[in-house]
């Protein structure tokens, strides 16, 4: 199917590797669902998308409510009529604290955005896909470098992404049958809101204090889109897009 007739959901969309993606999308000709808590965020992502904006749907969505996830789903099949591809992408972290100081609602906050959210949203696409003509579609887990390594202090958040990459493997299991893939980008450093303590100086394995390398957050975009590209008959599984010289392979 031409990519001027897809549809695609970003959920964490109004700002970050979000905006990013959602704007690559739709310089590929996607029709975008931006999805995300704060409805100002996400209406000044799409006034400041210039000529793209037509491509563009705001859509305030709290991704650990089912009752907000089903509306989400509901309204942009009532828009476009079908879904191609999901990028779950919603998360945040957690103060670096000790594990055992860690608050239990914080915790919880942690699991229910980074993990409850993409198993929501992951449901609902796949009852969409799965009963769309032409069948199928793709769904991109935003998994991150802590699916593979945790930094310290970081224990809900690594728990959540390590569980993500579970997530991951399950859906791309289970969807084979209704032609739906799904693959995971792992992200390393690159420069957000949220990355930026990067450049200030982070705590290290080791017990130092260190400033890391970041990378442009359209490197990311770019390898969504890619990701986003592919035939349904291929998949890439597992990708991972760091900035070159953080401190990643080798760590620990």
């Amino acid at each position: 199917m031409n990519e001027a007739n897809k549809s695609a959901i970003v959920t964490g969309g109004g700002s970050g590797i979000g905006r990013a993606v959602a704007l690559a999308l739709a310089r590929a000709g996607y029709r975008v669902a931006l999805a995300g808590r704060r409805q100002g965020v996400l209406d000044e992502a799409v006034a400041n998308a210039g000529e793209l904006r037509e491509r563009l749907l705001p859509v305030a969505t709290d991704v650990t409510d089912d009752a907000s996830v089903a509306r989400l789903f509901d309204r942009v099949h009532d828009r476009f009529g079908r879904l191609d591809l999901l990028f779950n992408n919603a998360g945040i972290g957690s103060p670096p604290v000790g594990l055992e100081d860690l608050p239990l609602a914080t915790l919880r906050a942690v699991i229910d955005t980074n993990l409850l959210g993409p198993f929501l949203c992951t449901q609902h696409a796949i009852r969409i896909m799965k009963a769309q003509q032409p069948r199928g579609g793709r769904i991109i887990n935003n998994g991150s470098i802590s699916a593979h390594a945790p930094r310290p202090n970081s224990a809900p958040y690594t728990a959540t992404k390590h569980a993500i990459t579970g997530l991951t493997k399950s859906t791309s299991l289970d969807g084979r049958k209704y032609d739906i893939a799904c693959g995971q980008i792992d992200i390393g450093n690159a420069l957000t809101d949220m990355a930026a303590r990067m450049q200030k100086g982070v705590a290290q394995a080791n017990g130092e204090i260190a400033v890391e390398p970041v990378m442009d957050v359209g490197n990311v975009a770019s390898a969504v889109a890619y990701m986003a590209s592919l035939p349904l008959e291929a998949n890439v599984q597992f990708l991972t897009v760091m900035a070159t010289k953080m401190p990643f392979v080798g760590r620990g």
